[in-house]
This record gives C-alpha cells, structure tokens and sequence, in this order.
C-alpha cells in the first residue's frame, strides 16, 4: 500500500506523546470506570467510526466574490485522492471519498479504482451535478434541470444521473446523491405544483436504473442558487419525494441547508423514525450554507444530531447512513481541515454514545427537564481526546495529526510538483 507520508515519520512523532496518552487515557478510564462505563469499547466505537471526504473538498474554496488559491493544489481526481490518502492515513477516520460527476470523471474507472485501492481508499455516495452547464452539453440548466419546464432539459438531467450511476457501479459505489438547485428567483416565475410534479417524474426515472443494492439520496437546501423559491427546499419537500419515488430513496440531511436557528436534531429524529434517513452532509454555518469546517460554530449542535442517530442505531442496527464532510475550505490548508472535521465529527459520536441512555429515560419519564438536560451536558463537557488519540495510534494514524503532518512537509512539497493556479479569481470549487 502507498503510504503518502513516511511511516517512520509518524512512529517518530507517535512514539514522542506516548507516555502522555497513557497517562491520559489511564486517568480517563479510571474516571469512566467509576460510571461504570467501559472505555476500550468506546475506543472500539471510534475505531470503527468513519466518514467520507468529498473530493472536492481537498481544493481551496472561495465565495461568488473571489477565490484565493493555496499552494500545491491539485488539478486532477488522481492528485485530490493522494490528497485524501494523508487524510485516511494520519487520522484513520476517512477511507471513503465521494466523487462529484463531470468534475471527477476518470477516463478509465478500472484505474481509478486501482489507484484509490492502493491507497487505503474506497469510494462512498457518487455526486451528479446538474447546477451547471457543461462545455459539451446540448441543453442550458440556467432555468432548472430535472424540474425545467422542458422535457427535453429534463432527459438530458435524467441521462447525466443515469450515466453517474453506471460509474459508480464500476467504481464500487453504493449510493447516488441527488442535489438540484432548481427553483424561482421571482413570484410567478415557476409554477410551485408543476415543477415538483417534474421533479417526482425524473426521480422515479433515475431511481428505476439503481442496482437493486443501491441507495438514492435527495439532498434538500432552502435557497441558493434560487432566491425565491427551492423545488426541494426543506425536510419536508425531499421526504414526500423520497416516499413517491421508492423504497430505496432517501432524504439526506446537510447541516448547512436549512434557515438559522431550525432543530436539524429533531429532523433526523423524523426522517430516521420513519426510514426516510439515509444520508449527513456535515459542517458548520454561522449564518446560512457557510461550509464551515465542522463543529467549529456549533459544536453542541453536532452532538445533539448524534444524539439522534447514536439513540436510532441504538434500536435499529441495520441503520447505517452515509456520512460525509461537505466543506468549503477557503482560507485554511484543507488537507488540515478536513483531518480536524473528521476528528470532531468522531468527537460528537463518541459523546453521544456516554449519554446514560437509562438515566435521561428515567428523567424524561419523571418530567425532569433540568436533569434531563444535565445528563447530555455531562456527557457533552467530558474531554475525549485520549480516546480519539488512543484509536488512531493503534490503528497506524498520528496521534496529532496536524503536527505530524506540518512535520512531513507534504504540502511544501507537492506545491513543487503541481503549479500554481496563478491569482484569486471569483467562484467556488
């Protein structure tokens, strides 16, 4: 297996904070343990907790205003992938990535596969993109996609999507994630009925060529790149499509995609408790769909929605959405971000997995709102890091996977190799 950064560089770096992490992880376990929890079987838990990368995500991000590009940036799918590797090597938390169609298309998917293989990876949910017009398309998204007023816009979507699917199933994929910023910047423009009707008809159409060991996903957002209204617009719009177009379509949840301030945690509590969950983009927003790195605005947020879905696998092990980071990284190294998010995203999981699930049952039945809230924030306060360290150490990742990559000089380094893309500009990924 190709190892992107040194493998003795990382034993080095491990074997220097050792002593530490056992002192740590001891004191921990002793504190645990007079709970009478277990602390191997929660660092089993993060072991085996994992989280795609979004291939575009390992680029550098920017606005509508202008974007900056960072050193060393990689210009083709085989380059993000070595990118992605560092990501699963150091935090062991990441062996899939996502791949988002034309922008990743390989010319031979054989190779690809070869190439990600050899590098410990996988590839998770595949992405259509009907948003934007493509130099050798015959039709304009301008005025939507799968829901356009033309049917012959709508076949040409429906095709795109079909034709995702048929590389997926070369890649190894098990999932398409359907996302559409179809929708009205003005009262009037768009007939609301109509164009969910389209919109249903082209679903059912794509979901009629998945493999029958396939999974849909249809990813609401409230607005942009539509104003004034989104066909899919909340929870609500993609569980009445998913439910209409078949058993294996499900809603897909981005924490960014929805007006400040709305539960997300009770959402997918919802959608879960009906079977309409299949997915989680996750990131972080201030203000609207910021693509912040997770768990930077709102961490107790994050742990909540796991609360959720810790509580739902809990009764229904067969639960098993696709999980991915969906970030724009546009003023940091996002080989440093994405190894961080990942990390917190682990973090929240593990949190939610101490809550005394026995315990906020006995207080909820009581009608004890104020112990209730206590036992999460028990949980929610308790430092984990010993444990997340501890599970990156024994499976071959850096116990502080920042510093050790800073250490290796990857980024120096590839920026030999992959020249600058030269002055900021404006767009995104």
């Amino acid at each position: 297996m190709t190892r992107p950064i040194s493998t003795d560089l990382v034993s080095e770096h491990n074997r220097q904070q050792e002593a530490a992490l056992t002192a740590d992880y001891d004191a921990l376990a002793a504190k645990l343990a007079r709970h009478d929890v277990d602390i191997e079987q929660l660092t089993q838990a993060a072991t085996g907790f994992a989280v795609a990368l979004p291939s575009w995500g390992v680029g550098t991000g920017g606005t509508r205003f202008a974007r900056f590009p960072g050193p060393g940036e990689p210009r083709t799918i085989f380059e993000k992938l070595d990118d992605c590797a560092v990501i699963q090597q150091l935090s062991q938390a990441t062996p899939t990535v996502s791949l988002h169609i034309p922008w990743d298309r390989p010319k031979d998917p054989a190779e690809l596969k070869g190439f990600a293989h050899d590098r410990g990876l996988a590839f998770d949910a595949m992405n259509s993109n009907t948003f934007q017009d493509q130099a050798d398309q015959a039709q304009s998204y301008k005025y939507g996609s799968l829901t356009h007023t033309s049917e012959a816009v709508r076949e040409q979507a429906i095709k795109h999507n079909i034709e995702v699917i048929e590389l997926g199933k070369a890649l190894g994929s098990k999932a398409l994630t359907v996302w559409v910023g179809d929708g009205s910047n003005f009262p009037g423009q768009q007939h609301f009925r109509n164009s969910f009707s389209h919109y249903l008809d082209s679903a059912k159409t794509i979901y009629n060529a998945l493999p029958k060991d396939w999974n849909m996903l249809l990813e609401h957002k409230m607005f942009e790149p539509a104003f004034y209204s989104t066909v899919i617009q909340d929870w609500g719009s993609s569980y009445l499509a998913a439910k209409e177009t078949g058993e294996r379509c499900l809603s897909l949840v981005d924490l960014g995609h929805h007006a400040p301030n709305v539960n997300i945690e009770m959402i997918v509590a919802r959608l879960a408790q009906f079977g309409k969950l299949g997915g989680f983009h996750f990131n972080d927003s201030k203000y609207g769909d910021d693509d912040l790195d997770s768990g930077s605005i709102d961490p107790y947020q994050l742990f909540l929605v796991f609360l959720e879905l810790v509580d739902f696998k809990a009764a229904e092990p067969s639960f098993a959405p696709f999980y991915m980071l969906d970030q724009s990284h546009n003023v940091t190294d996002p080989v440093e971000s994405l190894m961080y998010s990942a990390a917190e995203v682990q973090r929240a999981f593990i949190k939610a997995s101490l809550v005394d699930r026995s315990q906020l049952a006995q207080y909820q039945a009581d009608n004890d709102p104020l112990m209730a809230q206590a036992t999460l924030k028990a949980a929610f306060n308790l430092d984990v890091e010993p444990i997340l360290q501890m599970a990156r150490n024994r499976t071959g990742g850096a116990i502080d996977p920042i510093a050790t990559y800073r250490k290796s000089g990857y980024r120096a380094n590839v920026a030999k190799q992959r020249p600058a893309s030269g002055g900021s500009g404006s767009g995104i990924v």
